[in-house]
């Protein structure tokens, strides 16, 4: 398949083997694995207090018969202002993990979603010896300036990550800590060419050809 390929300032096409990737976007396990990575952020910390927990007196307010009000047994009760509350929120941990295989199936068919809507462009990115912004905004402006990227690269680049920090919606991965989440939610994904190769033998299916002779 071709993709958009950018070196050098110059946008072109390029030829790529998606066939690591699948054909097959499998909706499901990738809309788990999102739900699971946002499930994973929560903080977890809401809390409201009880009717144990609520500051003030065990007292009954007034007596129980021949008042005209209805009976009450103290001020923390649940129906009254100030009172506890009933069933709320308390600390907890929201996070949980699918399985390995699953996870990597979602990444790779995310993948696939992002080849087949022509929204992957490999690119050059060249030597980042220091932070450049002007550089990392002459990429995103070659590229028809997305409203949202994600930028993929083989290993770990403190320039290049400050580079492109400062704009909003642009966000830099490496090809190890690529998730499904960070694809679906990257708008455009511009990977380097050995981003992908490790993408491939990372989470890429085998050819049938080689399934069947193993």
């Amino acid at each position: 398949m071709k993709v958009k390929s950018y070196k050098a300032g110059s946008v072109g096409e390029v030829e790529l083997d998606v066939a690591p990737f699948g054909e097959k976007i499998l909706y499901r396990t990738l809309k788990d694995a999102v739900v699971m990575f946002m499930a994973n952020q929560r903080q977890g910390t809401a809390s409201t207090k009880g009717r144990s927990e609520v500051k003030g007196t065990n007292k009954k307010p007034y007596k129980q018969k021949h008042t005209g009000r209805a009976r009450a047994g103290d001020v923390k009760s649940p129906i009254w202002r100030g009172g506890g509350t009933v069933f709320g929120p308390k600390p907890r941990d929201y996070s949980y993990h699918m399985p390995t295989k699953a996870r990597r199936v979602a990444l790779r068919t995310a993948l696939a979603g992002k080849m087949a809507d022509g929204e992957v462009v490999v690119a050059d990115l060249g030597e980042w010896s220091e932070p450049a912004s002007r550089s990392a905004r002459k990429v995103l402006s070659d590229l028809g300036s997305p409203r949202r990227a994600c930028v993929v690269i083989s290993e770990r680049n403190e320039s290049l990550y400050k580079s492109f920090r400062n704009f909003p919606r642009v966000q830099v991965r490496t090809a190890a800590e690529l998730c499904a989440y960070d694809v679906v939610n990257g708008g455009t994904i511009i990977a380097e060419k050995a981003a992908i190769d490790q993408l491939v033998e990372r989470v890429g299916q085998k050819a049938k050809s080689e399934g069947a002779a193993s």
